[in-house]
């Protein structure tokens, strides 16, 4: 129990530190650094086979995937709603007839009434995150949303790219048995898949 109780001190700390450095990022990098990232993910492999593609609204100055979906606006992108601790995804674009809604944490979200996606329809996930290491596991905001969905048989074998910047891409990060690690890690300096963990 104590090893866990250090993991999840680790997190907090590191949590804190990388969300102050990231919400300390000027504007105008934050925006060159979102358009170089949303740039390594269309060159990605992963991104050219998926059609239905699940991603996020920017929030707290995550790297923005707004210039992404605007250019690809041929996919399906699905964006999430948190209800209770899970999240239900739904299709939306830009030219969707119903307005989007600011969700519990405040962050935005597609109305309910837009068509729903279901497991079998998704070939993507971009997945925001705190951190990254080169292992594959994120650091989230702590509500594991995501490590839940993850560990869902419906959505385990979808493949992941977990989105976050430069300086918060690390060699290691702490890691709970609960942890999914991701297939791949994009920054604005590159995307690299992450070698498949044994047993995992």
């Amino acid at each position: 129990m104590k090893f866990e109780s250090d993991s999840r001190n680790q997190k907090v700390e590191l949590r804190r530190l990388l969300l102050q450095q990231r919400q300390a990022i000027k504007t105008q990098d934050w925006r060159a650094k979102s358009d170089r990232l949303c740039l390594q993910i269309q060159a990605a492999s992963l991104f050219a086979k998926a059609q239905t593609i699940l991603a996020y609204f920017s929030f707290r100055q995550e790297p923005d995937l707004m210039p992404l979906i605007n250019q690809a606006s041929d996919r399906v992108w699905g964006f999430p709603r948190c209800v209770g601790k899970s999240l239900f995804w739904h299709a939306w674009s830009a030219t969707s007839n119903l307005p989007l809604q600011s969700g519990a944490y405040g962050i935005k979200e597609p109305h309910p009434d837009c068509p729903a996606l279901e497991p079998e329809q998704v070939d993507l996930i971009l997945v925001p995150a705190v951190a990254c290491d080169r292992q594959g596991y994120r650091l989230g905001y702590g509500g594991g949303f995501y490590d839940r969905l993850l560990s869902d048989p419906a959505w385990a074998t979808k493949p992941t790219i977990g989105t976050v910047f430069e300086f918060a891409c690390l060699a290691n990060l702490p890691v709970d048995a609960w942890d999914q690690p991701l297939s791949a890690v994009c920054t604005e300096a590159g995307l690299f898949d992450v070698p498949e963990i044994p047993g995992v």
